[in-house]
């Protein structure tokens, strides 16, 4: 009998952390497990012990120890399964395994030594070439998502068999070659949804593209079927194409959640996460007892569509307001706090009303008195204020429908935006922002000067329009990237002119 050592990861958030794995075996009786493990870890025995007769192998009769570090860290899920099974056979001697400790080593073994895809395999595979480690021994299905990584041995296996016999020398089996940036930008921009295919809406594709441009978030208005929904899809193809590194991010995300899928690999495209209004705080937001990344840190980088915003309960959209203005999220608990990002665009739709034809050209609205303002009222001011553009949609005619004239594609209108958000690099370089969306206050009074007609001009608009005192940064925010769109230095009439109108719900009497 001798000491093993092998190593396992725990996942906290988007990062892993190494874990040791010590097995030995003494006098006594029973198996004991050390370091801080949840019931499923501790479920492990009879997992492995079922593994074992399965293929012939035995469960010492003696007291086995095996000891998990560092041991204030909670051990939590079945992926610790494999590294725990070879410990045990290699302290018993009954396999040889001299490379173990070189390798970190995951996965949950079924009854049959067939071993079930982990969560998190890409942060673990990160984490283990951080730390010298020659390779990651994981179930096959894991292995593309890990071998994103380079510079790292990664070994697919099927069951606990091909593990040993790797580890013995008995099989050879090729490390998974994965040519990221290949991959990367092979991929990229692959977009199904196309504005081409977007007859009509002129206006809400302008809308859209200056939301692109200036990473604003956007509430679109309009009666069922005007086309809302099919709008907000194809948003994430005019949004400028990942970079490697928020490609990583991304993927990170996802593969903690456990949302990539087999064989999964790098994802190339900007997430759209289209959430149904009776999710809950937790589903939204992320949390659980394993902390657990949620809607809005799946649409890190990406869209995050709320469609019927009124429908949503109160409470959900409230936990949303300090995500969206620190573009992270903190998930607090006893023992540990964990930071999820939250980067993302808001795109929200709503019916004017709880019969949907309030303002409709041909429909009557069916609403009685006090039913539109109170309905508009359940999406509260606070919210509200973080979003730059009110977009009223109107049904597309059947003659608009039926013409032949192709509309702009989403290639068209991405090279635009991606030229407004260069402007905007370069004007925030040394602020620590990216896009005009996330000016504060101050920075807008800085940036967004206009001359004395556009100070005129805005009044005018303020007071005739009785638009509201949140309107007034937001107004200069979305004119300055439309400025940025046209290529000019400074803030024009015609730019505040086209800004004004899209603040529909701050009107006073929009809806009486």
């Amino acid at each position: 009998m001798e000491l093993s050592k092998g190593y396992g990861s725990a996942v906290f958030g988007v990062d892993a952390q190494i874990i040791t794995i010590e097995v030995n075996i003494v006098d006594g009786t029973k198996f004991f497990l050390s370091g801080l493990p949840d019931s499923a870890v501790k479920e492990s025995e009879h997992r492995i012990e079922s593994v074992f007769k399965y293929f012939d192998y035995r469960m010492p009769r003696k007291k086995v120890v095996v000891n998990m570090a560092p041991a204030d860290i909670r051990k939590e899920g079945s992926s610790y399964d494999l590294p725990i099974a070879l410990g045990v056979l290699k302290s018993s001697g009954q396999i040889v395994a001299d490379d173990l400790e070189k390798y970190v080593v995951m996965g949950e073994l079924a009854l049959d030594g067939t071993l079930r895809p982990i969560k998190g395999a890409l942060p673990i595979a990160i984490e283990a070439r951080k730390h010298g480690f020659k390779g990651f021994i994981l179930p096959q299905e894991n292995a593309n998502e890990a071998a994103i990584v380079n510079n790292l041995d990664v070994i697919g296996v099927h069951n606990l068999v091909e593990a040993i016999e790797f580890l013995d020398g008995s099989r050879p089996i090729a490390p998974i070659i994965y040519d990221t940036r290949e991959h990367f930008f092979n991929q990229l921009n692959d977009y199904e949804a196309d504005f081409a295919h977007v007859q009509g809406q002129e206006n809400i594709k302008r809308a859209l593209e200056i939301a692109a441009a200036g990473g604003h978030n956007v509430i679109m208005i309009g009666p069922p079927g005007a086309g809302k929904t099919m709008l907000a899809k194809r948003l994430p193809s005019i949004l400028p194409p990942l970079n490697l590194q928020e490609a990583l991010e991304t993927t990170k995300i996802h593969s903690v959640a456990g949302k990539l899928g087999s064989n999964a690999q790098l994802i190339t495209q900007r997430p759209f996460r289209s959430p149904h209004h009776t999710v809950s705080d937790v589903a939204l937001v992320g949390g659980g007892g394993v902390p657990q990344p949620g809607e809005i840190s799946l649409a890190h980088n990406g869209v995050l569509f709320l469609d019927e915003l009124p429908e949503f309960k109160r409470t959900v959209l409230e936990v949303m307001r300090q995500p969206l203005e620190e573009r992270r999220v903190t998930i607090s608990r006893a023992k540990l706090s964990v930071d999820f990002p939250a980067n993302f665009m808001l795109i929200a739709s709503m019916n004017p009303c709880p019969c949907g034809y309030y303002n409709h050209p041909e429909k009557e609205c069916v609403c009685g008195s006090g039913q539109v303002q109170r309905y508009l009222n359940k999406v509260s001011g606070p919210l509200l204020d973080r979003i730059d553009l009110h977009v009223e949609v109107t049904p597309v005619s059947f003659d608009q429908m039926t013409q032949n004239r192709k509309s702009e594609s989403s290639e068209e209108i991405r090279q635009r935006v991606i030229a407004a958000r260069d402007i905007q690099r370069e004007r925030f370089k040394t602020l620590g922002i990216h896009s005009n969306a996330m000016m504060g206050s101050q920075m807008v009074k800085e940036v967004c000067q206009i001359n004395e007609a556009g100070k005129t001009l805005l009044k005018t608009a303020m007071e005739r329009l009785g638009l509201s005192a949140r309107a007034y940064d937001r107004i200069l925010k979305v004119s300055r990237t439309i400025a940025d769109l046209d290529g000019k230095e400074s803030i024009g009439i015609e730019h505040l002119a086209e800004a004004i109108q899209y603040r529909s719900l701050d009107r006073e009497g929009w809806a009486g």
